[in-house]
């Protein structure tokens, strides 16, 4: 039944939007049952922060081996196969009794994480070539992949107030079993590009060991001080690992993992760093206030994931505002005013205490926020992708999920470490906020940085409407889907 090679684009849509959805989903659901799974398990104050980043680290230093992957081997075949790991681990996290094993769990979550988002992304990519259809489907697959951000709080906070937080891992499984059907019957199997090479293992090795160690001797900073001899070690070894990377994608024999002269594009280099901030930025905001709400105000795990609720709506009213400007503004216009919005929500967001209300201190920020939000990742994703060859598709996606997810990371780590310098790591509501407040503040700072590089980096190219669109769409796909 899944043998037929014409899909209609509509079908690739729902199908690597569900796939988007539970990637972001994962980034945040396990948010809220972090203080359950403390108590369950045992983890230290800071190795907490690893349920997070195992998933994040793997997940963005794999992306670009992953979309290589899905160019080479078709992205039907990686799709597939990242659903079976990602439900395997997503079962052995939920029996997890020790906490290195929930972290290897998120861990392998993330690897398949890394297989599944590019190849989505470049299926995507593939069956919408251009025109009004592109803007479309893009603010759809943008909304899903941010609202499954949020929606991942709410699902975490029911799950665990009403079941159990191994039900946050356990709840994976049929997620992945419908998503597998929608994948079967809405990614055609493909022809993959043909091979020119060995696949850049090393260029793997290194960029994912480099972003391992860089965040390490971040988040170890808490613990050991930035004077510490052994934080600046751990950050020098990071920073050349990632630097024989580079030298690696520039010489190897293989076929590189990132070709370097992708990046001389103004519209990917800038799309990709724009991407960065705005994943250091976000992340870091759903990790402050899931805290804030529960730790501060004392809301139960189901109270703070429906007090998320209105950002998930707010994203999806900022993907339908894309795609509506989308043909009359130009790309580097909607992301620089998305992410000007969504910095005032931040900002309104630092000023938080341990007195603050939902209704008072929450829910308008939230709504501006996430308007700005779904502005721009419904666009930077259409202009980082667009006018790359077909058979880069799936490099150019994971290396603007890698930028995200790596920019997670490393946003969490910083902005973590500063909000705990700035409480003190006291246990008092006060300076729990006091921090929390602080960490936000340093978010929408990083957004006016994201808004300058939008304005100054990425080309003013011409509203999508100009985009053509004269192909029927549902031939394109068997064309260009590979």
């Amino acid at each position: 039944m899944y043998k037929n090679m014409s899909v209609r684009p509509t079908r690739t849509l729902a199908a690597v939007s569900v796939v988007q959805f539970l990637v972001s989903l994962d980034l945040s659901v396990v948010n809220v049952a972090l203080p359950q799974i403390d108590a369950a398990l045992g983890f230290s104050t800071v190795g907490l922060t690893w349920v997070i980043h195992a998933y994040a680290l793997t997940f963005g230093g794999l992306l670009l081996l992953g979309g290589k992957a899905a160019d080479r081997l078709g992205r039907r075949p990686v799709l597939v196969g990242g659903l079976v790991l990602f439900g395997l681990a997503s079962l052995a996290g939920g029996f997890a009794q020790q906490p290195g094993q929930l972290v290897a769990a998120r861990a392998a979550q993330g690897v398949g994480a890394a297989a599944l988002a590019p190849a989505a992304l470049a299926a995507l990519t593939g069956a919408f070539p251009g025109g009004r259809a592109r803007v479309r489907a893009f603010g759809i697959w943008g909304a899903m992949n941010a609202a499954g951000g949020a929606v991942g709080v709410l699902v975490g906070g029911l799950l665990t107030q009403y079941a159990d937080w191994r039900w946050v891992m356990f709840a994976n499984v049929p997620m992945v079993a419908l998503t597998l059907h929608l994948v079967l019957r809405g990614v055609a199997p493909t022809r993959p590009a043909p091979i020119a090479g060995r696949l850049d293992v090393a260029g793997a090795a290194l960029v994912t060991a480099g972003m391992t160690l860089l965040v390490l001797g971040i988040v170890r900073s808490d613990v050991l001080g930035w004077g510490s001899l052994q934080t600046w070690t751990t950050i020098v070894i990071a920073i050349a690992l990632l630097a024989a990377f580079v030298r690696v994608e520039a010489r190897t024999d293989a076929e590189p993992l990132l070709r370097l002269g992708l990046l001389r594009s103004r519209a990917v280099a800038g799309s990709n760093l724009f991407n960065l901030l705005v994943g250091a930025a976000m992340a870091s905001a759903f990790y402050f206030m899931s805290l804030y709400l529960q730790v501060v105000l004392d809301h139960g795990p189901a109270r703070t994931g429906a007090e998320f609720l209105p950002f998930a709506l707010g994203v999806v009213i900022g993907s339908a505002l894309a795609v509506r400007l989308g043909h009359r503004l130009s790309a580097p216009t909607l992301m620089t005013v998305g992410a000007l919005l969504t910095a005032v929500g931040f900002g309104c967001f630092g000023r938080i205490d341990a007195h603050g209300t939902f209704l008072g201190d929450v829910l308008v920020p939230s709504l501006l926020a996430s308007v700005g939000f779904g502005v721009s990742l419904a666009t930077v994703v259409r202009t980082a992708t667009a006018g790359v060859a077909p058979h880069e598709a799936g490099v150019a996606s994971g290396l603007l999920n890698s930028s995200r997810q790596l920019g997670a990371a490393l946003g969490l780590a910083v902005l973590g470490a500063a909000a705990a310098a700035r409480s003190g790591d006291s246990a008092d509501p006060v300076a729990l906020a006091d921090g929390y407040g602080w960490g936000l503040t340093l978010s929408a700072l990083l957004l006016v940085v994201a808004a300058a590089i939008a304005r100054l980096l990425i080309p003013a190219s011409p509203p999508a409407v100009a985009e053509t669109e004269d192909a029927p769409t549902a031939d394109l796909i068997t064309k260009e889907n590979r």
